[in-house]
């Protein structure tokens, strides 16, 4: 076990954990940040996709110890009421269905739109890929993209 200092959604948080241990489980288990979701534990399916320094990345994956030092951003702190424009471009396209992948699908959109502002639909295609929803709803998710694009 080891202590690691955390900035994460703008608090510094310290776990005592293995330092091996995914930032997923962290973050469900030991801080009680459960609206990012285990989806396959290998980095397939992007249920878990969270922000370190605003990069996508899958949690599942990310061993804490790499996350020491890091701004570490969840669905959770991505803003206080889901007036986030890409969580309200979300539900003006009735993007969710059952909403597991949601929030991974929604912080890799965040993270597009923080380094490329203006994406084209291949831009748009290459950032969300790997991303996976099971209910199909990727035509819903690049309307959503462009309409958060031009807020």
């Amino acid at each position: 076990m080891a202590k690691f200092n955390l900035t994460i959604n703008g608090k510094s948080q310290t776990v005592d954990v293995d330092p091996s241990t995914p930032i997923l489980w962290v973050l469900r288990d030991h801080l009680d940040l459960v609206g990012t979701k285990y989806g396959c534990g290998v980095a397939a399916c992007g249920a878990c996709t969270i922000l370190m320094n605003g990069n996508a990345i899958r949690s599942c994956v990310t061993p804490v110890s790499a996350a020491e030092g890091a701004k570490i951003t969840t669905i959770e702190g991505l803003s206080e009421n889901g007036d986030h424009p890409v969580q309200k471009a979300w539900l003006e396209h009735d993007v969710p269905q059952c909403g597991y992948c949601q929030a991974g699908q929604i912080m890799s959109a965040v993270a597009l739109l923080e380094s490329n502002p203006n994406p084209s639909d291949a831009d748009i295609d290459n950032a969300m890929n790997g991303n996976i929803c099971r209910c199909g709803t990727y035509v819903r998710i690049k309307k959503a993209i462009k309409t958060a694009a031009k807020s």
